[in-house]
C-alpha cells in the first residue's frame, strides 16, 4: 500500500504539471482548445489527488491531516475543487493560469518534506480531526482562490494605470470581474474559516478541558480571522473595493500561510506535531 500511495503522488504530480503547463500554453497562445485540455487535466489531478487522500487514509487508518506533507497536500486538494466549484458556476478569464501554478507550487512543497507517518498522539485521537483540520484547509484553498485574484487585480491595475496596454491587459480580466471574484472567494472562505475556529475550539474543550489556551497556532489562527473579519466588514460597511481589497487579500493569504507553517516551524506549541 506504501509503494502504491508514493506512486499515486508522483502521479498526481507529474498530471498537475501537464495541467499547469496547458494553462501556461493557453495564457500565451489564448486558444480555446489548449483551455479545455488544461481544465480537463486539472479536473483528473484533482481525483487523482482525491485517490491519494484516501491512499493515505487506508495507510494510517486516520485522517491524512497530520503531519506537513499530508496538509500541504490536502490544502492543495481543496484549492483544486475549490477552483473547480468556482469554474462551474463563474467565468474568470484565465484566473486557472494562476491557480494551477499555485496547486502545483503547493505539491512541489508536499513532496520536498517528510511523507512518514507516525502513531496518532492521544490529543488527536478524536473525531473532531477530520472535521476541524478538513474545515480549516477547505477555507484556505477558497482565500487561496481571492489571493490568485488579488494578484491578477495589481497586475491589471499597474497596466491601466500605466496607459500602455501590454501583454497582461488583454489577458486578464476586467477590475470589476476581479473584484467580484475576491468578493465571492473572501465569502466562502471567511465561512470556512469561522467553522473552523468554532470546530477547534470544541476540539480543545474535549481535549484538554478548556476551549482557548492561547497556543501560538491558536494565536494566529485567530489573528488570521480577524484580518478576514476586517475585510468582510469594510466591504459591507464601507465599500472596501478594488486595489485595497486586493492588497487585503494578499496579506491574508501571507497570514494563511505563516499559520499553517511558520508557527510550527518558528513557534512550536501543542500544534507542532504537524511537521
Amino acid at each position: 500500500m506504501t509503494q502504491i500511495s508514493y506512486l499515486l503522488f508522483q502521479t498526481v504530480l507529474a498530471v498537475t504539471f501537464l495541467s499547469c503547463a496547458a494553462y501556461v500554453v493557453f495564457f500565451i497562445s489564448r486558444k480555446k482548445e489548449v483551455r479545455t485540455i488544461a481544465r480537463r487535466v486539472l479536473i483528473f489531478s484533482g481525483i487523482l489527488q482525491t485517490a491519494y487522500i484516501v491512499s493515505r487514509y487506508w495507510l494510517t487508518g486516520y485522517a491524512p491531516v497530520t503531519s506537513q506533507h499530508e496538509a500541504i497536500a490536502f490544502f492543495a486538494w481543496a484549492t483544486t475543487w475549490a477552483y473547480l466549484s468556482f469554474r462551474w458556476r463563474y467565468t474568470v478569464k484565465n484566473f486557472g493560469t494562476f491557480v494551477s501554478l499555485l496547486i502545483f507550487f503547493l505539491l512541489v512543497i508536499a513532496a520536498s518534506v517528510s511523507r512518514e507517518t507516525a502513531p496518532l498522539v492521544p490529543a488527536l485521537q478524536s473525531l473532531w480531526l477530520p472535521v476541524h483540520a478538513g474545515v480549516s484547509l477547505v477555507a484556505y484553498g477558497f482565500l487561496a482562490l481571492g489571493f490568485c485574484g488579488g494578484l491578477m487585480y495589481l497586475l491589471q491595475e499597474k497596466e491601466l494605470k500605466s496607459k500602455r496596454f501590454g501583454y497582461f491587459f488583454s489577458r486578464l480580466p476586467s477590475l470589476e470581474a476581479l473584484d467580484q471574484l475576491n468578493s465571492h472567494c473572501l465569502t466562502a472562505g471567511f465561512l470556512f474559516l469561522t467553522l473552523g475556529i468554532v470546530t477547534g475550539t470544541m476540539w480543545a474543550h474535549q481535549a484538554w478541558g478548556t476551549y482557548w489556551q492561547w497556543d501560538p497556532k491558536e494565536t494566529w489562527s485567530l489573528i488570521t480571522w480577524f484580518i478576514y473579519l476586517i475585510q468582510v466588514h469594510q466591504r459591507i460597511t464601507v465599500g472596501w473595493r478594488g486595489k485595497r481589497a486586493a492588497v487585503m487579500a494578499i496579506l491574508g493569504f501571507c497570514a494563511v500561510l505563516f499559520t499553517l507553517w511558520g508557527v510550527t516551524f518558528l513557534l512550536g506549541g501543542a500544534h507542532s506535531y504537524a511537521r
